[in-house]
């Protein structure tokens, strides 16, 4: 059956559309496949975990990290499933209890859309999804040190990998402060190693953390949305969260295991909210923010069914949900074709033209995940993200950080090339974006080359003519 929903999930992975939010975890993985250091050498907009776990991938995977990449994460969401049904096993959910939950886990939009790409969420949500057996075996006073220290890595790692799941990590690290077992030390032994490598990264290139892990994250979507404020209200909030809660049965666990528990579920309790809550903290919401919320959740629903099995009320209204969490994938993946094998394909059309211009050195462009193979500009590590930027930094901080908004594109170093196409309506990106770069290009006198049968269109420098020799008169 594990086989089974991992080949499912792949195939779902690799028939999902492309979706620019892939851009910068794709790039960040070559290139630091590549030898360059996040934050001192490119900038990444996240904590800096994954790059250094998913750079083997892109350098044994060449040309195909992307797909790579994304069945990478449909692996980890296979994990995830898996661990949320083994700790309502050790939490004593029945076989059929523990199976159910875990299946309506496994229909939820939010998990879903989070490991069919090649994002940032599928990581972290598996490092605390296993380390979900080790807390439940902790909370029922049957853990032991290897326990501790195994879930102090697994925080560890999924904060390393994502930021907002530092709330659930810090969480279960105050829950163990008030027990009297004393395993807090060895949660924080096996927290050491994640800490070190954050640290060091850290001081390698203090700006270049701070403003890609808290900076960015908290100023630029207030900058972006602030045409759309609407976007950002609290309104806006609670109708998106409860409108991905009910893509899914999340919204229908929440209510089947209000108020039901045993003493030791406050710690599952108390992940779920320190979930919500990190869920809630940015704005905008998006779907993936409520991940972390999920592993602890369907746990909880599991145990609660074993104990107070669902009713038939109960049993339709799971089923409804279900398939409202599967219909946006459904919907996805029946536009026909394979989206990934026709990026894929496109990717090469644009290698192969570069090879055609003889075009060496980086490109630049805000859709580097159809480069792979090809040096990419490190300016352009962000894909669209930054670049449509106007104001979080100045020119001096863009330079020192290796970045560059629109609104500064005149102070850009000429790249050899640059590549538009990628970001647009058909990517959930925006065309204004990419035609700005575009219009950089023709304005600096680039001759347009289009790639055949593809969308993108590359911009090559033109070489300088040759200064012509002087000669002296008779």
């Amino acid at each position: 059956m594990l086989a089974a929903l991992a080949m499912v999930l792949i195939a779902l992975a690799l028939l999902r559309p492309v979706d620019h939010d892939e851009s910068q975890y794709v790039a960040a993985a070559l290139l630091t496949a590549h030898g360059l250091l996040p934050y001192r050498d490119f900038a990444y907009l996240q904590t800096p975990l994954q790059p250094y776990l998913f750079a083997p991938i892109a350098a044994l995977a060449g040309a195909w990290i992307w797909p790579a990449l994304r069945i990478t994460n449909a692996l980890l969401g296979t994990a995830t499933i898996a661990a949320v049904h083994r700790a309502a096993r050790i939490g004593g959910a029945s076989t059929s209890a523990a199976t159910t939950a875990a299946a309506l886990f496994a229909t939820c939009d939010i998990l879903l859309f989070s490991i069919g790409t090649a994002r940032n969420d599928a990581l972290p949500a598996a490092c605390l999804a296993l380390a979900l057996p080790a807390i439940v075996r902790t909370a029922r006073d049957q853990g032991s040190r290897r326990d501790a220290i195994l879930i102090g890595a697994l925080l560890a790692a999924a904060t390393t990998a994502k930021i907002s799941y530092a709330l659930p990590a810090i969480t279960y690290g105050i829950w163990t402060l008030f027990r009297a077992d004393r395993r807090s030390w060895w949660t924080l032994l096996g927290a050491l190693p994640l800490v070190a490598l954050t640290t060091a990264l850290f001081f390698k290139a203090p700006e270049g953390f701070l403003f890609g892990v808290l900076s960015f994250p908290s100023q630029a979507p207030t900058e972006w949305y602030q045409a759309r404020p609407w976007k950002l209200s609290n309104a806006a909030k609670i109708i998106d969260t409860l409108k991905f809660l009910a893509l899914g049965p999340a919204l229908l666990a929440i209510v089947a295991t209000a108020g039901r528990r045993h003493r030791w579920h406050l710690i599952l309790d108390l992940l779920i909210l320190a979930g919500l809550i990190a869920a809630l903290a940015p704005v905008p919401t998006w779907r993936q923010y409520l991940l972390p919320m999920l592993p602890a959740l369907f746990v909880r629903l599991a145990l609660v069914w074993h104990a107070h099995p669902p009713g038939k009320a109960m049993r339709i209204a799971a089923i409804v949900f279900a398939c409202a969490g599967l219909a946006p994938t459904v919907e996805a993946v029946a536009s026909g074709g394979i989206p990934m094998l026709d990026a894929m394909r496109d990717a090469a059309v644009v290698r192969a033209t570069l090879d055609r211009e003889h075009v060496i050195g980086p490109v630049a462009t805000l859709s580097p995940q159809f480069l792979p193979g090809r040096a990419i500009d490190p300016r352009f590590a962000t894909g669209p993200f930054y670049f449509r930027s106007t104001a979080l930094l100045n020119g001096n901080q863009e330079y020192r950080l290796h970045l560059v908004s629109h609104a500064r594109m005149h102070l850009l170093a000429q790249p050899p090339a640059i590549m538009t196409g990628g970001e647009g309506a058909w990517s959930s990106g925006d065309d204004r974006i990419d035609a700005a770069l575009a219009t950089y290009a023709v304005r600096e006198g680039y001759r347009a080359v289009p790639a055949p049968d593809t969308r993108f269109t590359l911009y090559v420098a033109r070489r300088a003519s040759p200064r012509p020799a002087s000669h002296n008169s008779p």
